[in-house]
């Protein structure tokens, strides 16, 4: 295969559970190669769903090296499915190539499945 080739070095990145009690901005680094043998350039990133880029590559990324998009985005404090995606289009043959972002936002429980009361703190004798 000739020219530039973008590959992430994950298939997608799985957050797990986060608890609504706990939410903070969620920022994360997509790392992916150039598996070509010519060097990738960075056309545009997109975010969904308030996916904010905070940077990527401006330079071309030579055959053979990592580079990083950084994103952030935020989490609504109410149980759902945690589904996002990043977008980079590049000099790729495949033209854009999808990162995923999965998860869940929970609601705080403790080993028996009761509502925690956070509030309280641990008892020290």
């Amino acid at each position: 295969r000739r020219g530039a080739r973008l590959e992430y070095t994950k298939e997608a990145e799985d957050l797990g559970t986060l608890y609504t009690d706990e939410l903070e901005l969620v920022a994360l680094d997509v790392e992916f190669l150039n598996e070509g043998v010519q060097p990738l350039v960075i056309c545009s990133v997109r975010g969904c769903c308030g996916t904010r880029i905070k940077d990527f590559p401006k330079e071309p990324v030579m055959p053979g090296e990592k580079a990083i998009v950084k994103v952030e985005f935020r989490l609504a404090p109410r149980p759902h499915t945690i589904s996002r995606k990043v977008s980079i289009m590049s000099n790729d043959e495949d033209g854009i190539k999808v990162f995923h972002i999965k998860g869940k936002v929970a609601e705080p429980e403790d080993s028996f499945g009761v509502q925690l009361n956070n509030s309280a703190g641990p008892r020290v004798n």
